[in-house]
This record gives C-alpha cells, structure tokens and sequence, in this order.
C-alpha cells in the first residue's frame, strides 16, 4: 500500500468521528454524515490553524449545510447534458469523463454533492460507456477526467482509462480534474508522473483556494507534474470567510506562480442546495479583480466566471474599464482609475451591392432554353 492510501484509511469520515475530535452534537454529526460525506485525510486536517479558519470552513461540515434554501441539487443541469452516466456533455467539442465517486477530501461547497460519494451513480462499470461514447462522437477533441477525483483510482486503474482514450484519433487533449496536488498531495508521484508523460498532451487542473494550502508538499507535487511536462492550471472557487478578501487571493495567486501553477479560473461560487453560506455577492469578485489587474504580473490574472445556471457555460465577468465615449474616442480608465483617451478606427461603411439582370443559356450543341431573368450580386 501506498503512502496516500495508507492516509486515506486515517481519515476523520463518520460522524462518530465529528463527536470525537470536534464535539459535534451526535445527531447533527449523523444527519451532516448522511447528507453528504465526510472525508478529511490527515494532511489536509493538519493545514487547520483555528476553529473555523478558511481550512476548516472548506472541509467540516456546518450545520447550515441542512437549511431548506430552496436551491438546486443540480445546478448546471449537469444530468441533462449526460448522454450516458459517466458524460456530461455541454460543450460542442469537449465532453466532462466522470470516473470516480470517491474524494481523497470532501469539500462541503461542492456543486456535485447528490453524486459524489455515491458509487451507485459514478462507477467504473460505467468507464467503457464513457470511452464508447467519446469514440463514436468525432467531434470530442477534448476530455476532462473528473468524478470525484480520478486520481483517487490507482496508476493501473487511470492508466487505462487514459490509454483507452489516446486510442481515439480525434481525442487531441486529456485533461485531469484533480484537487490531489492541494488536498493530499503524496498522491503525486514519480510513478504516476512517469505513466502520465507517455500519453502527452496531457494537462491537470488543479484547485487550491487559499493561500495556506501553499505548502512545501503541495509545491513538491505541483513541481513533480510540471516536470513531467504536464501544465497545471488553478480553479479557485470565491468562498464566504475562505478567500473573499484582496489581499488574500494576491497571496494566493503569487505563491501559486511559485509553485508553477496558472491560476486558471475564479468561479462565482454555483447556487448549490447546502452550500448558500458560501455565497458572496458578484460584487465582490469583481472588487477582487479590480484589485488584482495592474497590480501583480498578468500571469496570476484568473477569469472570473459564473458558470451559469442550467447549463449554460462558463460566462467571464471583468470590472468595468471602458468609461465611455466621445465621438470617436473611447473613454477608458486603468487600474489607478486614471483616465486615458483612445482614438477608436472608424468603421468603413461598404458601398451598397449593385445588382443586374442576367439571361442564362444552355449551350447551343443543347436544345436551347431560355431562362428567366434573375437579379445576380456582382
């Protein structure tokens, strides 16, 4: 057994355990454990400072996750865009391979809760349909392994999936989903890193959220996969008391270029059922890039999105830079709210398209035919 698995078995993941280590009320514990896993592996437990920390707020259940708040389980109408269980297919050529149920670490915002953890829902009985599917659809260029987390499947496991999916000539990209490199990132090893470059192009994208998550060890997995020739992309989810903040997210962006990581995305935190205490008004992201643009290198710039409800997409969000315009200047201001000026080109308006009348013949070795007059652009 290996180190990340033999880590996995010393999890806190009953409620039993929320009695024991956090003096959780027992049925509270029970009905939190019910709704939605639990799942701290000891690294991960071991980045808490203080109750209630931006650590903890993202791994111990809270009683709020119970609330009757009216939202969907569903939000992005992941399930009606699935032809078969493992795919989630929104997008004209990239299709979501869903692989695993299973989390190394259940984060209690998580936008996937009526599945993960579940393996009635996501299992690998399903793997082949999923494979079959992407094999018969040419216009998949790109695939994302998600679940769960498909690292949480051994080398042999994943590698296999991958290898089936290198197999399918039109499948140009692989990309990896994987919270491992924040969450327990013993799980990146020279093993897989070694199994993962015969399949290039391969990429990860990964999701670290605050800037304490930054550890050496997360730093030596990240570095391991770079390495490897695998790019590795950071999907931030803005957290009520996790990162909500300026000054935290610009640490956390730095420390990621440090770490050879691109922040990627910024996600508007999605209107999950259990997870509505985790919201922060669109205002504030938009504050926080305001905030970030001109003031660190472009490179730790992340999109800021809201992957719109029902299924819609990604949608990007930008503070507003363009004040106005005069005539034929745009009106813009700069991350110091100084104004500039800058002369826009005039559009050419095209001249209006003559049109003739024509008679077309048949050639004369034919039986001559005379068509009617039509009106042809020249």
């Amino acid at each position: 057994m290996e180190l990340w698995q033999e880590m996995l078995r010393q999890s806190v993941d009953s409620g039993k355990d929320l009695v024991e280590r956090f003096d959780f009320d027992p049925e509270l514990a029970e009905r939190l454990n019910k709704l939605f896993h639990i799942r701290i592996n000891p690294y991960y437990l071991s980045l808490i400072r203080y109750p209630n920390d931006p650590i903890w707020l993202q791994c111990i259940p809270n009683g709020k996750e119970l609330d009757e708040d009216g939202l969907p389980e569903d939000p992005l109408a992941e399930d009606s865009h699935s032809p078969v269980p493992s795919i989630v297919h929104r997008y004209p050529d990239r299709v979501l391979f869903l692989t695993t149920s299973q989390c190394s670490m259940y984060c209690r915002f998580c936008t996937r809760k009526r599945k993960v953890g579940d393996s009635t829902k996501i299992n690998m009985k399903y793997i082949q349909d999923g494979i079959d599917y992407i094999a018969a659809h040419s216009e998949v260029r790109d695939v994302i392994l998600s679940g769960g987390d498909p690292l949480m499947l051994t080398d042999f496991m994943l590698e296999k999936i991958v290898s089936g999916l290198r197999a399918i000539p039109h499948v140009e990209i692989i990309r990896l989903g994987t919270k491992m490199p924040c969450v327990l990132p013993q799980r990146i090893t020279p093993k897989l890193c070694k199994m993962l470059r015969k399949y290039h192009p391969i990429y990860v994208n990964t999701h670290f959220n605050h800037p304490w998550e930054c550890t050496p060890e997360a730093k030596k997995a990240c570095e391991m996969l770079a390495d490897a020739g695998i790019p590795v992309g950071n999907q931030a989810v803005l957290m009520k008391g996790v990162n909500d903040n300026p000054d935290v997210m610009l640490e956390l962006v730095r420390k990621l270029l440090t770490m050879r990581v691109r922040p990627y995305y910024l996600y508007q935190a999605d209107i999950t059922k259990g997870a509505n205490h985790f919201r922060t008004p669109v205002s504030v992201g938009l504050d926080i890039m305001d905030k970030l643009r001109g003031h660190t290198s472009g490179l730790a710039i992340p999109h800021f999105v809201i992957d719109a409800p029902g299924g819609g997409g990604k949608i990007p969000l930008l503070p507003q830079y363009v004040i106005g315009k005069n005539g034929s200047q745009i009106i813009l201001r700069n991350y110091k709210y100084d104004i500039y000026t800058y002369p826009d080109v005039e559009e050419e308006v095209a001249a209006p398209t003559r049109t003739v009348e024509r008679k077309y013949t048949r050639k004369k070795s034919r039986p001559a035919k005379v068509y009617e007059p039509d009106k042809v652009q020249v």
